[in-house]
């Protein structure tokens, strides 16, 4: 049996401090509903291309795949916010082109509402008959 080589990987590239992990993270905490397309009830999701420099630097994003009512102008901007690591290369400067896929999926809606009912004679809450407790109402409604 032969030993097949292993590809060698001269050049390091940029990436994104902590991997896709932290990158879709950021994305996450950091992305703000247009209210266009909460207005209008817009899920889906935009694709964005662009380069990342050696000095990890974003440039020449344009969005691939649209959805429009503002997200694409979103998207734009939180992978024009993005810093990559920097690629050490003993100075022979790369370019990455990459896509990145940004998620709308609308906020979920959940109310929560709460009520004892009140005594007449100055007590707050009834008790139960049977174990002395508090009668306590609880609705949740989730969209």
């Amino acid at each position: 049996m032969t030993d097949l080589p292993r590809k060698k990987h001269f050049l390091q590239l940029p990436r994104y401090e902590g991997g896709s992990r932290e990158l879709r993270k950021y994305i996450s905490e950091n992305l703000r509903y247009p209210a266009p397309a909460l207005e209008a009830r817009i899920e889906g999701f935009v694709i964005v291309a662009y380069d990342v420099l050696d000095d990890g630097t974003v440039v020449n994003m344009h969005v691939v795949k649209s959805l429009g009512y503002g997200c694409d102008e979103e998207a734009l901007r939180l992978i024009g916010m993005l810093q990559f690591e920097k690629a050490r290369n003993r100075g022979v400067r790369v370019r990455m082109t990459t896509k990145t896929r940004i998620n709308f999926v609308l906020p979920k809606l959940i109310i929560t509402y709460s009520q004892s009912q009140d005594d007449s004679t100055g007590n707050n809450k009834k008790s139960c008959p049977d174990k002395g407790e508090p009668i306590t109402y609880n609705y949740t409604i989730t969209r």
